[in-house]
C-alpha cells in the first residue's frame, strides 16, 4: 500500500487543483512521493490536452494591477469549471499572467502569450499549468490603459469565486480628487457596463441605425411631423446615456452624469476597460 495520508491527498489537491482520483492515482504511483506525484500530473495531463482543446471555458478569473498610478494592466484568464477557478493553483497561475504582462509593458494578448516565462512562453506555460490543473486554460484577453492617473477596480459577483469583473479607468488629472472620483467611476462602470467612453467614439453607422429606429418608431406612434427632429433626438440622446460612460446617469448621484462628475472634480476620463469573465 502507498505510504500518504487523507490529509496527504488533500494538501496535494491544493497544490494542484486536479481531481481526487488523479491525485490518489498519481501518489500511488509514485508510493507516495508528493513531488514524483505531481510530476505524473503533470506528465498525464500534457497527454490529455488535445482532448481539452474544444472543452468550454466559461469560469475563471480578472486580476488587475496599476504601476506608478500612471499605467494600469487587465487580464482575463478562462478554465472550465469553477471549482478550479477558486483553487489556489489557478490563481496563482493567474497572477503569474498579469505579472507577465506588467512586465512585458504590453496590452496586447499576442505580445503577453509570446513574453519569456521561465524560459519559455506564456502560451506554452498556460498549457503546461492547464495539464496539472486537468482543464483547459486560455488567456482570452488582455489590456493596457495610461493616463496622468489610473485606477483599478475589481468586483466578485460571487463571494466563494474570485473577481470576475475588472475595471481599468484613466484620468487627465493627477490629484487626490481626480483619483477618488476615477475610483468611484471605476465602481460605477463595473455595475453599468458602458460600452464606450464618449458619444465620438460611438460608430457613425450605428448613429445612423439608431436615428433610424427612432424616427420610425415616432411615425409608428404617429407622432407630429413638425416635432419628430426633436422626439428622433432626444431618443438619441437617451442611446447615448444608456452606453457612453461620460452621458450616464452615476451611479452614486444619478442627478449628475459620470462626464459632470469627473468636471467637478478638474479631471475628464480619458479611456477606460471593463472585462466580465464569459462576457
Amino acid at each position: 500500500m502507498a505510504n500518504y495520508t487523507a490529509a496527504d491527498i488533500k494538501e496535494l489537491r491544493e497544490r494542484t487543483g486536479a481531481g481526487m482520483m488523479d491525485v490518489k492515482k498519481a501518489l500511488d504511483e509514485a508510493n507516495g512521493d508528493a513531488e514524483k506525484a505531481i510530476e505524473i500530473i503533470r506528465i498525464k495531463g500534457l497527454k490529455g490536452a488535445t482532448k481539452r482543446e474544444g472543452r468550454s471555458t466559461a469560469e475563471g478569473l480578472v486580476a488587475a494591477q496599476v504601476v506608478e498610478g500612471k499605467i494600469g494592466y487587465l487580464v482575463e484568464v478562462n478554465c472550465e469549471t469553477d471549482f478550479v477557478a477558486k483553487s489556489d493553483k489557478f490563481i496563482q497561475l493567474a497572477n503569474k499572467v498579469l505579472e507577465t504582462a506588467v512586465a512585458s509593458g504590453s496590452g496586447d494578448l499576442e505580445t503577453v502569450l509570446a513574453a519569456d516565462v521561465e524560459g519559455k512562453k506564456l502560451a506554452d506555460y498556460v498549457i503546461e499549468e492547464g495539464a496539472v490543473l486537468g482543464e483547459k486554460i486560455v488567456v482570452r484577453r488582455t489590456a493596457r490603459v495610461e493616463g496622468a492617473a489610473v485606477e483599478a477596480y475589481l468586483h466578485k459577483t460571487s463571494k466563494d469565486l474570485p473577481a470576475q469583473v475588472g475595471v481599468l479607468i484613466a484620468v487627465d488629472a493627477d490629484s487626490d480628487a481626480a483619483r477618488s472620483v476615477a475610483h468611484d467611476v471605476a465602481v460605477h462602470t463595473a455595475a453599468m457596463a458602458p460600452t464606450y467612453l464618449s458619444r465620438e467614439e460611438v460608430p457613425a453607422d450605428l448613429v445612423e441605425n439608431e436615428r433610424r429606429i427612432a424616427e420610425e418608431t415616432a411615425r409608428a406612434e404617429g407622432k407630429p411631423e413638425a416635432a419628430m427632429t426633436k422626439i428622433v433626438e432626444g431618443r438619441l440622446t437617451g442611446f447615448f446615456k444608456e452606453g457612453v460612460l461620460v452621458d450616464q446617469a452615476f451611479a452614486k448621484d444619478a442627478k449628475k452624469s459620470v462626464g459632470a462628475v469627473l468636471k467637478e472634480a478638474n479631471a475628464n476620463a480619458t479611456a477606460f476597460v471593463r472585462f466580465r469573465v464569459g462576457a
